[in-house]
């Protein structure tokens, strides 16, 4: 069952940059806000600087794997932008879903019954 979407125009991920809460690891950045619709929209955000466009879509699709496989567990109604950063470049899915899932637990936006 499918509880989410993606973010994609500008403004959508511009009001989650202003009115949510960030939170950052050694890979990636993570910012939520709530958007009162009832399901999660997911936004992945990788700069050229982290590397050519293989890099680049490889991190995207590991990102959105990680969240794919825990989708359940998420609290739903919340915009979640993640942005990976320079160091993540090389990284295998494992550090990709430790770190996606530590930022998760930071903004507490996993659900606890779900988790057990």
């Amino acid at each position: 069952m499918k509880f989410s979407e993606s973010l994609k125009k500008y403004d959508d991920f511009k009001s989650v940059y202003n009115k949510g809460k960030s939170y950052a690891n050694k890979y990636l950045v993570m910012y939520v806000s709530e958007n009162h619709l009832g399901k999660n929209r997911l936004g992945i955000s990788v700069s050229k600087k982290v590397g050519n466009s293989v890099i680049r879509h490889r991190l995207t699709r590991l990102i959105r794997e990680s969240y794919r496989l825990h989708e359940e567990i998420f609290n739903s109604g919340l915009d979640i932008v993640v942005i990976a950063r320079n160091t993540a470049a090389g990284i295998r899915f494992a550090a990709v879903e430790s770190a996606f899932l530590h930022l998760s637990r930071l903004h507490k936006i996993i659900n606890k019954d779900k988790t057990e």
